[in-house]
């Protein structure tokens, strides 16, 4: 088996005399998996191996090093986009501020943060449905489904939505994604008790984007609620109409793209006024914060991230369980 290197002869000379270790052997010391590693290196080129002749990739040792300090820089935080091209010093630096710089470990425990995501994202842009349900199964039993839905599903829904605004994702990935997580997460909405308090789960007019209505009827029903899923771009008559007549407690809006929609307020200004004072209106996603005035004005509660959305539903619950 010959190596395809370029480089002078003092070059081909050094790597004859180094160990190179292949994908499988990099991950099983590493803990990253194989696809993990496929996509740092070809998206965000933080590493990169030799072929040999048939194109199998060759990972040096210094590389190995390399993808164990990315791996434990990303666990404690660092967006793998921002680090992947960072020298190893830098790398180490980092590493070493979190209180994980002592030896070289697995680094397996950064899957709940990272791991999960990038693999489950490697599996949509390939539109690799079996892959995904597998990584998905991996990931819920590994860090519990309160952490599943906060660390590993939320993280990939903003993953994917800003990869389809910066064009290197489809819309027909977000849409793929969205297609296996309303069965995935449905099962958890499924078994909520009958008698638990109704919240309506919609998006309003001109928000098309489901993924984050998904994921707050599937954090409902962990906090006791039984979520009514509407869908997506309904006007407001329609999702009080729904409130009402489920005797829901509390509406939940998911509002994601566009930001700077001018029919929007008005929209929300006639929920308020449909619905009675004792329901609720709970709003969340990452264009919500763009409609914030008018969304203070009507009395709704704005969240940034999934912990704050499902404490409020927590506060929601609790006076008339007392």
């Amino acid at each position: 088996m010959g190596w395809r290197l370029q480089g002078g002869s003092g070059l081909v000379e050094r790597l004859m005399n180094t160990a190179f270790y292949s994908i499988r052997m990099v991950a099983e010391r590493t803990g990253l998996s194989p696809d993990l590693i496929r996509v740092w290196e070809k998206r965000y080129g933080a590493v990169q191996p030799v072929r040999t002749a048939s194109n199998r990739r060759r990972y040096s040792e210094r590389e190995v090093e390399r993808l164990m300090l990315l791996g434990k820089a990303v666990a404690a935080g660092h967006s793998i986009g921002a680090i992947a091209r960072l020298p190893d010093e830098q790398l180490r630096a980092l590493v070493a501020a979190h209180g994980n710089g002592h030896g070289a470990e697995r680094v397996s425990g950064c899957a709940p943060h990272c791991a999960f995501v990038e693999e489950a994202l490697a599996r949509v842009s390939r539109f690799d449905e079996p892959g995904l349900r597998q990584v998905l199964n991996r990931a819920v039993v590994t860090v519990g489904v309160q952490g599943f839905l906060c660390r590993i599903v939320a993280p990939l829904i903003e993953e994917v939505g800003e990869q389809w605004r910066s064009g290197v994702l489809l819309a027909a990935h977000e849409h793929f994604l969205s297609g296996v997580l309303r069965v995935w997460l449905g099962r958890m909405e499924g078994q909520v008790p009958a008698q638990a308090p109704r919240l309506v789960v919609a998006t309003p007019a001109g928000q098309l984007h489901e993924l984050g209505a998904l994921l707050a009827g599937a954090a409902a029903a962990q906090m006791g609620w039984r979520p009514i899923q509407l869908g997506t771009n309904l006007p407001a008559a329609e999702i009080a109409g729904a409130a009402l007549q489920s005797g829901a407690r509390a509406v939940a809006l998911s509002i994601v793209y566009p930001a700077d929609d001018p029919h929007l307020p008005e929209e929300l200004r006639r929920l308020r006024e449909f619905l009675p004072a004792t329901v609720a209106i709970v709003v969340g996603g990452r264009a919500a914060m763009a409609y914030r005035a008018v969304l203070e004005q009507i009395g709704a509660s704005v969240h940034s991230d999934l912990r704050s959305f499902c404490d409020v539903l927590d506060r929601l619950r609790a006076p008339r369980q007392r």
